[in-house]
């Protein structure tokens, strides 16, 4: 019997290619540098968030029915009466917010470290691509519960593409395959979300991990650790990818699927923040939820988007400055003139700016998730010394956040001024512990 067996298996190599090869090539053999840490995490747990969506979003496509009639319904079988069919809708969700949270540490440590600085820059593309393609991936999946803020936030985001001036109005109707969100609506981002973009993503993922096993992996010193080899060609810094770090990925594996099952176990809403209230009632074209907003990976563009003032009653100019604040993170390699790579050997300008950048961030995605109230106008205030009233104007939301969308942009635009003036320190040729 086992000798059958090796007989099939060497017929079926053959005619192939090598698996035993590839194995070396891409785990056994691939050397990868010895003083990987935490942040290194992120890029296998996002591989294997894309494994827990992909198989949770199979079975849930079993019972989900794309139809403005039933999508509803759907769900609510799915979640009451399909054995075990909540667990998947949760698994789904949690899924959704979890790989954006891996993505974004995982883009923030390549900002950490310059991993997308020379020889990565093709790595960085890939990545942001995955990013992008995610972003559609979310907000055509956002649609399909057909609940209250699936539907209305998707009128409000296609709307948003009605602003491009002179193609607009064309261009949400395409969008949109009718001239309201409608059934031919949600047949097409259904398509879209269960087979055009999923076989995208899987190509960019692709060429993601082949782009960075041809040039290798950085690491926190920012050392190219080909540099230095042994009397085999073996880098002197570097260790096998396996076994040692598919064990170190799978001991992050096992924390990163406890929080998860605590998240999706406990708080699968997480305060209406993964799963929005509204979004447990049926969705109805005649009546507008009082607060629309975007789910939370996507507030901190839909703060740069609300910062911006219309102009002749146009919100294009917030459209077009939501959409450079993504399109700028793939220049990011050009506009890096820094000497060194790592932020361990950068000066205080980089460390600032990045900071800076993280902060105005988060207080952007934080103004995004909150109600439109606090976007509003100061209450009228008594002066009895004077003895009149004065109305404040400011309107404080909008100026933090057009204050952080200045400083967002200000991150990019002058990088390459204060990386190549920015005091550095002297990089070790071999990569510390």
């Amino acid at each position: 019997m086992g000798t059958m067996v090796a007989r099939l298996w060497a017929s079926f190599d053959a005619r192939m290619p090598s698996v035993a090869e590839q194995w070396k090539i891409h785990a056994s053999e691939y050397y990868a540098p010895k003083n990987f840490n935490f942040w290194y995490f992120f890029g296998s747990l996002a591989m294997l968030v894309l494994v827990i969506q992909i198989v949770s979003g199979i079975f849930l496509t079993m019972y989900y029915k794309p139809d403005a009639g039933l999508a509803f319904g759907s769900v609510e079988y799915i979640m009451r009466d399909v054995p075990f069919g909540w667990l998947l809708r949760y698994i789904h969700s949690t899924g959704a917010s979890a790989f954006f949270v891996v993505v974004y540490l995982h883009m923030f440590r390549a900002m950490l470290y310059g991993s997308y600085r020379e020889p990565r820059e093709l790595i960085w593309i890939f990545g942001v691509l995955i990013y992008l393609t995610l972003m559609g991936e979310a907000f055509f999946g956002y649609l399909l519960p057909w609940g209250q803020m699936s539907y209305w936030g998707a009128q409000v985001i296609v709307n948003l593409f009605g602003t491009v001036p002179f193609i607009g109005s064309d261009l949400a109707l395409w969008i949109r395959g009718d001239y309201v969100v409608s059934d031919a609506t949600l047949n097409r981002f259904f398509a879209l979300h269960v087979i055009a973009l999923p076989l995208v993503l899987l190509g960019l993922v692709v060429a993601h991990i082949l782009a960075l096993h041809d040039v290798g992996s950085n690491n926190p010193d920012g050392v190219e650790i080909k540099k230095l080899k042994d009397a085999n060609g073996r880098p002197l810094d570097g260790i096998p990818f396996h076994p040692y770090y598919t064990v170190k990925d799978l001991l992050g594996a096992v924390v990163f699927l406890a929080i998860f099952c605590i998240v999706m176990f406990f708080v699968p809403e997480m305060g209406g923040y993964f799963l929005e209230y509204n979004n447990f009632i049926p969705a109805d074209p005649l009546k507008t939820p009082e607060h629309i907003a975007p789910v939370w990976y996507f507030t901190p563009y839909y703060s740069i988007l609300r910062a911006v003032p219309p102009l002749f009653n146009s919100q294009f100019p917030g459209v077009l400055a939501m959409g450079v604040a993504t399109l700028v993170l793939f220049f990011l390699p050009w506009l890096d003139r820094s000497p060194v790579k790592s932020i361990r050997y950068r000066g205080v300008l980089y460390k600032s700016w990045l900071a800076a950048f993280v902060v105005v961030f988060v207080i952007l995605g934080y103004l995004g998730t909150e109600n439109t109230n606090v976007w509003g106008q100061f209450p009228v205030s008594d002066d009895s010394f004077l003895g009149r009233n004065i109305v404040d104007t400011k309107d404080v939301a909008t100026w933090v956040a057009r204050v952080c969308t200045v400083v967002y942009f200000l991150f990019f635009i002058l990088m390459p001024w204060y990386t190549a003036r920015d005091k550095v320190q002297p990089v070790p040729e071999r990569v510390t512990a």
